[in-house]
């Protein structure tokens, strides 16, 4: 038992990047009425266990550097699918995944370098110095607005490309595209400061 609640943040974790091929699978399944249905249903899962994850560590005292890392690879690879489908679904432009993709590349980089020095992105631990760099990267309101964004973008943008129609398809098909880009905007906003605070390890280095 003890062993079950020490990697249940861990499993629902990787839980995440199994359900999102299963979305991405399921949009591409033209030839069945419900797909659309069923994508939203595990796209809701999907995002709320993004927090539960996290919950779950705090909760059973099991947060570690190795389950922050895990949560920040499977954000990116849970977002990253979404934002290159899409894009190839024809609904975002693709400068979406071009940006989205380029800060995750750089801001992972330089957390690796970061790590290796004992700090993590988040947390007791977080590489983030000022107050201003751990409000913007770091703060739960921060990462919970961010999260609710591209939820709301990734909801909305499925559900306003479903086969069936309904009265208030149009505006729910713009809510998503709105969200598409604040949430962009807030990924390229969270990036800045880990590119400024990561200066000081390469002077380190010198």
């Amino acid at each position: 038992m003890e062993n079950i609640k020490k990697n249940l943040a861990n499993i629902v974790t990787l839980s995440r990047i199994f359900f999102v091929f299963i979305v991405i699978g399921l949009l591409y399944c033209t030839s069945c009425d419900y797909s659309y249905i069923a994508a939203l249903v595990l796209t809701a899962i999907l995002m709320w266990f993004d927090g539960l994850d996290g919950f779950l560590a705090r909760k059973f005292n099991v947060s570690s550097k190795f389950g922050a890392l895990l949560d920040i690879m499977g954000d990116r690879i849970v977002e990253n699918v979404f934002w290159v489908s899409f894009c190839a679904l024809g609904w975002v432009n693709v400068i979406v995944p071009i940006i989205v993709l380029t800060r995750g590349i750089v801001t992972d980089s330089l957390r690796t370098l970061a790590f290796e020095k004992g700090y993590t992105a988040f947390g007791k631990t977080t590489m983030m110095q000022g107050k201003i760099a751990k409000f913007i990267v770091a703060s739960n309101f921060s990462r919970f607005t961010y999260a609710v964004c591209k939820a709301v973008a990734f909801f909305f943008l499925i559900a306003g490309h479903m086969p069936q129609d309904y009265s208030f398809k149009g505006t729910i098909l713009s809510i998503g595209i709105v969200c598409v880009y604040i949430s962009v905007a807030f990924c390229v906003l969270r990036g800045l400061p880990v590119i400024v605070e990561s200066k000081r390890f390469f002077v380190e280095e010198k």
